[in-house]
């Protein structure tokens, strides 16, 4: 049949063929990069001060280089990642515990602001005279992880996960629950000399 003696077929061909050879445009969804993670592996730190935990071999513990930085403050550092967990030990004296563990508790509520829940956790491990609590920030907060132990007798322990970047929760979620272990793993082998 020709397509010029019959318009109306000559119309109906010419759509078809130009809405059937279209498929529907779908926006993707926003990506991020695929992050390689190391093997666990981890090696014992020793401190100057009474206590030594197992650490991570792929993060890097320096002394903490805030300007009022004491001498017990540590920095375990992955700069591949763009993380950072600060460790900041007190020596309990006149029974501060409550001081400190309230001082945790007040700057973990600071992110409240930001942060969809605050989930905290306690760590009781009475064989190695270890307790305290985990909190688990989630949202977009500077922090998402932070914690305190103690032997409720002579040391305090406070640490915090941060990352060198904006918080974004969809991107950095795999970072922090790959941290995340790490800081359990921290916790579950932390003796006090």
């Amino acid at each position: 049949m020709n397509c010029c003696k019959n318009p109306g077929y000559c119309c109906i061909v010419f759509f078809l063929f130009l809405f059937a050879c279209k498929t529907p445009v779908t926006p993707k969804p926003r990506g991020f990069f695929r992050i390689d993670f190391p093997e666990k592996e981890y090696r014992r730190f020793q401190s100057d001060c009474n206590f030594s935990f197992e650490s991570p071999v792929y993060g890097e513990i320096i002394r903490s280089s805030l300007r009022n930085a004491e001498p017990c403050w540590y920095d375990i550092r992955f700069d591949e990642f763009g993380a950072t967990i600060h460790l900041t030990y007190k020596s309990l004296k006149n029974m501060d515990l409550e001081y400190y563990s309230e001082d945790v508790r007040r700057i973990v509520y600071k992110h409240i602001v930001k942060a969809d829940d605050i989930i905290e956790a306690p760590v009781y491990l009475p064989e190695s005279d270890v307790y305290g609590f985990i909190y688990n920030i989630e949202g977009n907060t500077a922090s998402s992880v932070n914690f305190y132990i103690t032997d409720s007798v002579s040391g305090f322990l406070n640490g915090s996960l941060y990352f060198n970047v904006q918080p974004n929760i969809d991107s950095l979620a795999p970072s922090i629950e790959f941290f995340k272990k790490d800081i359990i793993h921290l916790i579950n082998s932390f003796e006090w000399e």
